[in-house]
């Protein structure tokens, strides 16, 4: 079996890397990793820029593709441009991806599709270009970021949990087919993380579902709103997961799936497995604010 190179001889690929995991982790490699290069993708050029100078003043050879992963086009120009510019890509970190939140009922099916687009079918439209080079150059890694969304569906973010749950199930399928090619698949869990993701997900609701603090759901939608500082108490740093994603891609012998969350270890297992399905549902209910909805309707009925 042909040997991976040292991460500091690798080419690394991240998604999603102007702000957030993505930027955390670019400077995470390039502080201790001198002259690893790294490939750096994200819709918002001018913060990619900022995020990829303070890689380069690390000691890395950065590489800025500015890519809206909805579009399967520019994915694929995405893999090809890292080719062509370092010949190979050795690891891949799937990290873009963004919260479609709200009730079922009330997202437009473009919606929907726009949600899947960014947080499944890139990963699928960028693994299927870059397996063959992989394959042919002896190895590689594929990081896919999934959530306990992934793991757990949440009302109100059933969409995004819906997207998530498809990205883990095709990580199990290319971690059995690819491993014949030295190319190993990990997934890595975050649960709540500092970052700009709920604030992102109310303005999508602001955009997408009409009325979000007069209809049905109002309840629900307001706990959203709010939940961005409940959970920040409890959430880590993006390069506390930066860390975690390290971890997943120095392993010689790498996990399936790593999680991202203080005591996640044990609350991921109880709550999918352990508990029984009435608590799960009530818990989830309560913490999202289903519960209030319920409550509403039956008193008016």
């Amino acid at each position: 079996m042909i040997k991976t190179p040292p991460l500091s001889e690798q080419v690394v690929l991240i998604t999603g890397a102007s702000a957030g995991i993505g930027a955390a982790l670019a400077q995470t490699l390039a502080e201790r990793f001198t002259g690893i290069r790294l490939v750096l993708a994200a819709r918002r050029t001018e913060q990619l820029e900022q995020v990829a100078n303070g890689c380069r003043q690390a000691g890395a050879d950065v590489l800025v593709i500015t890519t809206d992963m909805s579009s399967s086009e520019q994915v694929i120009a995405l893999a090809q441009g890292a080719v062509q510019h370092f010949g190979r890509v050795d690891t891949v970190v799937n990290n873009a991806g963004y919260g479609q939140m709200g009730p079922i009922e009330l997202i437009p099916l473009e919606a929907a599709k726009h949600q899947f687009a960014v947080n499944f079918y890139s990963v699928l439209t960028l693994v299927q270009t870059l397996i063959p080079v992989m394959r042919s150059q002896g190895g590689g890694r594929i990081i896919n970021i999934s959530s306990f969304g992934g793991r757990m569906a949440f009302p109100a973010g059933g969409m995004y949990s819906c997207s998530k749950f498809a990205l883990e199930a095709l990580s199990d399928v290319m971690r059995m087919e690819l491993k014949a090619f030295n190319i190993l698949v990990s997934v890595v869990e975050p649960g709540p993380v500092v970052t700009e993701f709920f604030e992102a997900a109310w303005e999508k609701i602001e955009k997408t579902v009409p009325d979000p603090k007069k209809n049905l759901y109002a309840p629900a939608l307001a706990k959203i709103e709010a939940i961005d500082q409940q959970l920040s108490l409890l959430g880590w740093t993006p390069q506390q997961v930066a860390q975690v994603i390290l971890r997943a891609m120095t392993a010689r012998r790498p996990r399936p799936r790593y999680i991202a969350a203080t005591g996640g270890w044990f609350f991921v297992p109880m709550m999918t497995r352990v508990m029984p399905t009435w608590f799960t549902d009530a818990f989830w209910k309560y913490f999202y604010g289903i519960d209030q909805v319920e409550k509403q309707w039956k008193k008016s009925h």
